[in-house]
Parts: C-alpha cells; structure tokens; sequence
C-alpha cells in the first residue's frame, strides 16, 4: 500500500492549521507564527510521523500543544514594558571587570614606589599603619599620608567621583584604593 508523501500531505492541511491558530490566539500575528512553529516542529520531527496514521490530527496537535505551552509561559512572565525589572536582573559583562582592572594596574603603576608599597601593604596585605610603617622604616603618619596621596591620586587617573564606583572582581584591588572618603 502506498501513502502520500509526509511532505505534500503535510502543505495541504496549512490552511486548516492557520485557521485553527486564529481561532485559539484571536491575533493573526500570532497565529502566523504558532502556525511556523508547528510547521517547523513537525519538519524536524517528520521522522517520528507514521505513515498511514492521521496527518492532520499530528499537526493539529503539535499546534496545539505549541499553544498551551506558550499559554503557560506566557502566564508565567511578568510585564516589564519600562525594563523597571529587567534592569534590575542585568549582569555586568564580565569583560567591563576586565577592562577596569586594566586600567586600575596603568594607573597604579604610574605612582611613585613609595606610595605602591604603602597601598600593597595596608590595602591589599591588610596592615595596620602601625604594621607598615615599622616594615618600611618609616612613621606612621609617613604611611598615612603616602596611602591617602595614593588613593587620591588613584581616584583621579580613573576618572572617579563621589557617585561612582569602581567595580573590580579582585578585592585585594578594592581595598588598595578603597578608603571612607573614595568610592569603592
């Protein structure tokens, strides 16, 4: 017994498809493309089609189990014509980390030694000024004032302000150039 091809059996029930959609979505955009996607569905799906079984009720089936599916997902999404939620969820690209961080060790290689082992040792290593001071032989004021001149100058090479904040991965980075009065 020979059938008809999948294919050509497949194009002629269209019609009768796009109809139906209408009649569940009440919108021909919609339906147009509810109708593409079960056309699509049942071409890469036309393998598990049998031969001699009901063409028409496969497809009308795809189509509508493509419906409900939508439906639900649909029901499930929430509204966001402002992008008030959607900005909220963003992820900064892992890149812009990457790019600041560039130019964090540009800017902190352009300032003097002094002022790179006074940050390195009370931002990143975690020294009191006390702790750094007595390691570089120096007094405590001497560190402090070399980590505040860094800090501010650091803020300056990248262009920050007040509002702004740096956003590196690295939080040994952070704390190097972090303070109460600088953006961190």
């Amino acid at each position: 017994m020979s059938f008809p091809d999948p294919k050509d059996e497949m194009l002629t029930h269209l019609p009768a498809l796009r109809a139906f959609a209408l009649s569940l979505t009440r919108n021909r955009s919609t339906a147009d493309d509810m109708l593409q996607d079960t056309v699509l569905k049942a071409w890469t799906n036309l393998d598990k089609f049998q031969p001699g079984t009901n063409m028409r009720a496969w497809l009308f089936t795809i189509l509508r189990n493509n419906f409900y599916s939508s439906t639900r997902k649909v029901n499930r999404e929430v509204a966001d014509v402002d992008n008030v939620f959607s900005d909220t969820l963003s992820v900064k690209p892992e890149h812009d980390g990457r790019l600041q961080m560039m130019d964090f060790k540009q800017a902190f290689a352009q300032l003097p030694v002094e002022q790179r082992e006074a940050l390195v040792l009370v931002g990143a290593q975690g020294f009191s000024y006390d702790e750094a001071a007595e390691t570089c032989g120096v007094a405590t004021g001497t560190i402090k004032s070399r980590v505040n001149r860094a800090r501010a100058r650091l803020t300056e090479l990248l262009h920050l302000d007040e509002s702004e904040n740096l956003e590196l991965t690295d939080t040994a980075t952070m704390a190097v150039i972090g303070s109460p009065g600088l953006p961190s």
